[in-house]
């Protein structure tokens, strides 16, 4: 029992290395690694695939529970649910989520066999621990939250992400763990070899560090604004106080520049910056909002819950964000016909949509949930002032393989976004890791990609991110303010972009093989 305590500690420990804050951003991977290292030792000397599983799931447990802590806000704070199911459903969900390094742990203490191979221990563990935050990222929608990847992107490892994804970052970052533990638990000359493997992984990512991948600027800079309202989360949806939160946002955004002429051409404002559906509000209230964009002459764009009207009679609810300019009408708006819009398409669970079976659950919480109607999985980039700006919502951007299709050319030739952009709300989880976790998460996303993101919040992280996952320029938390600078849009493929996850499913699936056909070779021999 202490043993599995004290995995569960060094669970919670490694679970600091997903964004910066109690530790320095130059030290998270070295966090993620040690950590593991530590684990992946004590999976290489348990006894059974049972007792490897063990220790996976302790680490599991300590890490998604300390990372992940902050839903306990949503649910308990803002949602009003009892504290002790909200902290139960966060104890849960962790629980849940511990299964699949469990299940790595054990798979890559079988595919090592006994006696045990170190070369194949290490293919197993990387290609077992990479392909399991895979199956975690896809099965039931998805929830890659806290993909070691993630822990590297201030690292030398994340010189693969324009090459391989995040998932081909995991899997480095479990081999180089592995080879770290190795050094400890192997004998004679195979620590050596682990150790030289190890160094050659960190070499090669950070040699990829200076590769371009035939990526170039595009076009003149873009300038904008970004919006951070600042709204407290559980004045968001008040009634009596929505029109306060709206004059707060067109204040922020039509204010004068510190900028000695500065002239922005995009206004970029958070999600359910407006919080009602657009034709709630009359004529004479959005007409404030045109007046903004007429009176700097540019393209004013917020997240909005849209209504569609269809032609049969139906209606089609999304999460959405518009854009307006200076010759947008108020009856455009209120009859959704727009000349820029994006529509979610990764719905969350039990915030956008309600899964089967748990509608006991939503309705033990007080938030204003909503059953959305999805966007298409490409749509056009909104094409401003020479720039094609990809747009993705919230936690959209936590599945890098599915802001890919805005990024290549359409089917009809149409060339693809040279700038990411994603609106958000983290005000569901206060003053939490959330917030920076999430920041880390978008600058992966622009490291493998290969392209700016800007990202406007309402809490934060409000910030812009350059094509190398540099935070350029960025907002203080929980303050309400606005972001002028411009952005370098940019064009050209990585190889990430061309082949999505391909390439480093092809490598798990590699690294498997080749343990297995080992293991079988020395039970021939046996």
């Amino acid at each position: 029992m202490i043993r599995w305590l004290l995995l569960a500690l060094l669970g919670a420990g490694h679970a600091l290395a997903f964004a910066p804050g109690p530790l320095p951003a130059f030290s998270l991977a070295i966090m993620q690694l040690a950590s593991m290292a530590v684990l992946a030792g004590a999976v290489w000397r348990a006894d059974s695939a049972r007792a490897a599983a063990r220790a996976g799931y302790a680490f599991g447990f300590g890490t998604f529970a300390a990372g992940l802590c902050w839903l306990y806000i949503s649910m308990h704070v803002y949602g009003h649910m009892a504290s002790w199911l909200a902290a139960s459903a966060v104890g849960l969900f962790a629980a849940v989520l511990s299964l699949f390094p469990a299940a790595a742990a054990a798979l890559a203490w079988r595919y090592a066999g006994r006696p045990g191979a170190p070369w194949r221990f290490l293919a197993a563990w990387a290609a077992a621990w990479a392909g399991f935050e895979w199956v975690r990222g896809s099965l039931f929608t998805g929830f890659s939250w806290l993909n070691i990847g993630y822990g590297h992107v201030d690292g030398v490892l994340a010189g693969w992400a324009p090459l391989l994804g995040v998932y081909g970052v995991a899997f480095m970052a479990a081999l180089v763990a592995a080879c770290l533990a190795g050094v400890v638990v192997f004998r004679d000359r195979q620590r050596w070899t682990a150790l030289a493997m190890g160094i050659v992984v960190l070499l090669a990512g950070m040699a990829m560090q200076s590769v371009h991948w035939g990526v170039v600027p595009a076009g003149d800079l873009l300038s904008v604004r970004l919006v951070q309202g600042n709204v407290e989360q559980s004045n968001k949806f008040d009634p009596n106080l929505i029109m306060a939160t709206l004059d707060r946002h067109l204040q922020l955004a039509g204010q004068a520049s510190t900028q000695a002429g500065f002239e922005p051409d995009l206004i970029l404002l958070p999600e359910t910056a407006v919080p009602l559906f657009q034709d709630q509000l009359p004529a004479h209230i959005w007409q404030p909002w045109i007046d903004v964009a007429q009176g700097w002459n540019t393209t004013l764009a917020t997240g909005v819950p849209l209504h569609t009207p269809g032609v049969d009679g139906t209606s089609v609810y999304t999460n959405s964000v518009i854009g307006l300019t200076p010759e947008t009408t108020p009856a455009d708006l209120i009859n959704a016909r727009l000349p820029y819009r994006y529509d979610k398409s990764h719905l969350v669970p039990f915030g956008e949509f309600v899964p089967t079976g748990f509608r006991w659950f939503v309705d033990a919480m007080v938030i204003p949930l909503g059953d959305f109607n999805r966007g298409p999985v490409r749509q056009p980039p909104f094409d401003i002032a020479g720039q094609r700006i990809g747009f993705n919502i919230c936690y959209e951007d936590v599945f890098g393989e599915e802001l890919l299709p805005a990024i290549r050319p359409g089917s009809d030739g149409a060339p693809g976004a040279t700038i990411l952009a994603n609106v958000s709300n983290l005000g569901w989880f206060g003053n939490s890791w959330a917030l920076p976790q999430h920041l880390q998460i978008a600058r992966m996303r622009s490291i493998e990609t290969a392209r700016p993101s800007i990202r406007a919040t309402n809490t934060g992280a409000t910030a812009i991110i350059d094509e190398r996952g540099q935070v350029r320029h960025q907002l203080p938390y929980h303050q309400p303010g606005v972001l002028d600078a411009s952005v370098q849009g940019m064009a050209g493929l990585t190889p990430y972009v061309r082949w999505g996850n391909s390439a480093a499913l092809l490598l798990i699936a590699a690294a498997f093989l080749a343990a297995y056909l080992g293991r079988r070779r020395s039970m021939r021999q046996v």
